[in-house]
């Protein structure tokens, strides 16, 4: 039959629609899907809806009867017109349905910002979008926007993302519009002084730090981190593991936001107003964990191959420690070196305890480079626990 077709993949039926199904076909529709099921049983059900072109209610009808005899069903690649049909009537509160992506080429376009997750790109003057390196990312797309909306709500001033793309080399990514807007990495490369910089970072810093969010709404930094601390368990010394994890558990809950990557290419400029993006490490705790992250951004990731600043921040390795020591002493409020020294090395217990577990899970301990690198955190970790006593400050 013209209006259906259909494939087998991992026991999943698809089903695909084509054309328009309406009160003079849905009846043969409906026959053609029934026998098609019968002689190929399958656990879940897709239906593909590429090449639909409108469907009415007779139609509607045919997939409701459909779902509620395959509970497991979704309904994909979904015109934004076809969409709308689905969600008047009530149908997107019925069934998943995914909308069809657009596909989008970033190859050539300038890199803005990178985390932990994925890569920004400029795809022209008004546009960005971040690409996600997991190929299937639409779940953390999808908590991203979520978190995105959340912080937004509480009045932290970001982007939120208004499409989902197809990469055309593979994946997703979140597209925001962000007219002309420039990085503070951006601007420091074209003569912003790192004192001017640090200032609307930490301005910013403090607004996040000074937003309370709800329970639940947010993974817990301190949780994340005694993770990290245990992972551990197994490569330092019984007393140095013991110490590392009592001093990360001494850490009081906190329900205060932290933006969980916060460096010069997550913090924006749009005609004068500052703008958050990269959004999906978003979290709650005490600020400790998220000046161990801005330590790591700017000096540890980079403190035995000074090439990576130029590299992830685009700036020199001089230039991201300046930066960090400005940002530090302005957070803090006091230009007093040892207050500030004071401090660090307790963000540093928790940066290298990152950095370690890290290079390790990512197959370190078969490289010289990454043996350098689990050796120099291992060495500073056995220096900072003998004389850090607690994390606070």
């Amino acid at each position: 039959m013209e209006n259906v077709s259909w494939n087998k993949t991992d026991n999943a039926l698809v089903l695909s629609l084509r054309g328009h199904i309406d009160s003079a076909n849905a009846a043969a529709v409906e026959a053609e899907i029934a026998r098609i099921r019968e002689e190929n049983p399958a656990d879940s059900i897709v239906i593909d809806c590429a090449e639909l072109e409108y469907i009415s209610s007779a139609g509607l009808r045919v997939l409701l009867r459909l779902k509620k005899a395959a509970a497991d069903m979704h309904v994909e690649n979904v015109s934004a017109e076809i969409y709308e049909i689905f969600e008047m009537t009530g149908f997107t509160e019925m069934m998943e349905i995914r909308k069809a992506y657009r596909t989008l080429n970033v190859e050539g376009c300038e890199v803005i910002g990178q985390g932990a997750n994925g890569k920004v790109y400029r795809i022209d003057p008004d546009t960005i979008v971040k690409v996600y390196y997991n190929p299937d990312s639409l779940p953390e797309i999808q908590r991203e926007r979520e978190l995105a909306r959340a912080a937004f709500v509480l009045g932290i001033p970001t982007a939120i993302p208004y499409d989902v793309v197809r990469i055309e080399s593979g994946g997703y990514g979140s597209v925001f519009e962000l007219l002309n807007a420039k990085s503070l990495a951006q601007l420091i490369a074209g003569g912003m002084s790192v004192d001017e910089a640090a200032g609307i970072s930490v301005e910013l810093l403090r607004q996040i730090h000074a937003t309370v969010v709800k329970p639940g709404t947010m993974p817990d930094m301190k949780e994340v981190a005694l993770g990290w601390a245990d992972f551990l368990k197994d490569y330092l010394p019984a007393e140095q593991h013991q110490k590392l994890h009592e001093l990360v558990s001494a850490v009081p809950a906190d329900d205060h936001m932290l933006h969980g990557d916060y460096h010069l290419k997550n913090v924006m400029l749009q005609n004068g107003e500052t703008l958050l993006i990269d959004m999906d490490t978003l979290c709650h705790g005490h600020p400790i964990f998220e000046l161990a992250s801005m330590f790591n951004a700017y000096c540890g990731y980079s403190e035995l191959d000074h090439s990576i600043s130029r590299s992830f921040l685009g700036i020199s390795h001089e230039l991201a420690v300046e930066f960090w020591k400005k940002s530090l002493s302005l957070y803090l409020g006091t230009d007093d070196e040892a207050a500030c020294r004071a401090v660090e090395e307790k963000a540093c217990v928790i940066g290298y305890t990152r950095i370690m577990r890290r290079r390790i899970r990512r197959d370190g301990f078969s490289t010289e480079e990454g043996r350098r690198e689990i050796e120099n955190c291992a060495a500073h970790l056995a220096e900072l626990l003998g004389k850090v006593d607690t994390l606070l400050f």
